[in-house]
């Protein structure tokens, strides 16, 4: 859950009821896109809903101290590069794929070739 919401007046609640009005100054708003950072939590989200054809609300992302992500940075598993290898198995993969590339020798080498002359 969000530690805040961000909620902006669009709508002026000039011809609404009193309880409309109340709830829109309640939650801190005074004039026409006046934006607010309110907690988040079940009162005010039921003071959002209740006038939410009057504002647009934000969710904040959770404020994470920095202590915090120091200490999950330090005990994150570190990333593992890729092998040589692999890496040159998987250029290769690439290349085979491009329809640019030239097509294999013909051979007892290629599945393809020996697969085509027992069928024909």
């Amino acid at each position: 859950m969000p530690d805040k919401l961000r909620v902006r007046l669009r709508k002026s609640p000039i011809s609404y009821t009193a309880k409309a009005r109340g709830t829109v100054r309640a939650l801190g708003l005074h004039r026409l896109h006046e934006t607010v950072e309110v907690p988040d939590n079940p009162a005010t989200r039921g003071m959002v809903r209740a006038v939410r054809f009057l504002v647009e609300v934000e969710e904040l992302p959770e404020h994470v101290p920095a202590h915090a992500r120091r200490r999950a940075a330090a005990h994150a598993p570190a990333s593992v590069p890729a092998t040589a290898p692999e890496s040159e198995a998987v250029a290769a993969a690439d290349t085979a794929a491009t329809p640019d590339a030239p097509a294999p020798a013909e051979g007892a080498d290629n599945p393809a070739t020996t697969a085509e002359e027992e069928g024909a």
